[in-house]
């Protein structure tokens, strides 16, 4: 059986899925009800605002699309031009240090003028996060939002169910693992919300030091 990196465990996914939780809870409720991390909702609420010609309300929505994109693009650069030295970081632990730089960045934006500039940083830094870690356990997953877990997760299940598949009973329980700490993730946050209002992202950067903590074993 093939070992699996650290950045590549369940325990890991299971940290990054609770922050992704933090992170969504944060900019819908502290930022001007945005899900910076899951773009299809921007871009529904994009196409909403356009039909309304709303365009103001409609820049607010592309900012945080296209700062997902761009860090997308930036992570790809780092995959491939990084070049590991003994005693450096793995690039995925760099990842989480520019993830955490950013969130610290975010708490210090006053709330309200400055919503757009706090959900585009923090699209910017999940894109960076989901296109990092793509896997876990051997299976496809995503640390910043749930539709293509609940769905793989059901479909492991089905093939437990009724295929008798042992290996699907397991890939369906680590699916459904990660979309509940997800869940929690965003449950903290929400509480947090209310007691801490902007400041709160700051609590997303425990459960990433913590991954940076767990990959420190992470091969060159």
């Amino acid at each position: 059986m093939k070992h699996l990196q650290p950045s590549e465990s369940l325990a890991n996914g299971l940290l990054l899925a609770f922050a992704g939780g933090m992170m969504d809870a944060y900019t819908y409720l502290c930022r001007g009800q945005v899900f910076a991390n899951a773009e299809t909702g921007n871009l529904v609420l994009l196409g909403i605002q356009l039909a309304q010609r709303n365009w103001g309300r409609a820049l607010y929505y592309l900012w945080p699309i296209m700062s997902f994109a761009l860090g997308v693009l930036l992570t790809e650069w780092l995959r491939s031009h990084f070049t590991p030295l003994p005693g450096l970081p793995h690039w995925r632990q760099l990842v989480l240090v520019v993830e955490c730089g950013g969130l610290l960045l975010v708490s210090l934006l006053p709330v309200g003028p400055l919503d757009w500039l706090a959900n585009v940083i923090v699209s910017f830094v999940s894109a960076m996060q989901i296109e990092s870690f793509r896997k876990f356990e051997g299976n496809p997953f995503s640390t910043t939002m749930c539709t293509g877990n609940l769905r793989s997760g059901t479909e492991k299940l089905y093939r437990c169910l009724f295929l008798r598949e042992e290996r699907a009973g397991r890939g369906a329980q680590d699916y459904y693992s990660v979309i509940l700490f997800f869940v929690l993730g965003a449950l903290v946050g929400g509480l947090c919300a209310d007691l801490l209002a902007g400041r709160s992202i700051l609590l997303a950067c425990l459960p990433l030091s913590l991954a940076f903590l767990l990959m420190l074993r992470e091969p060159q």
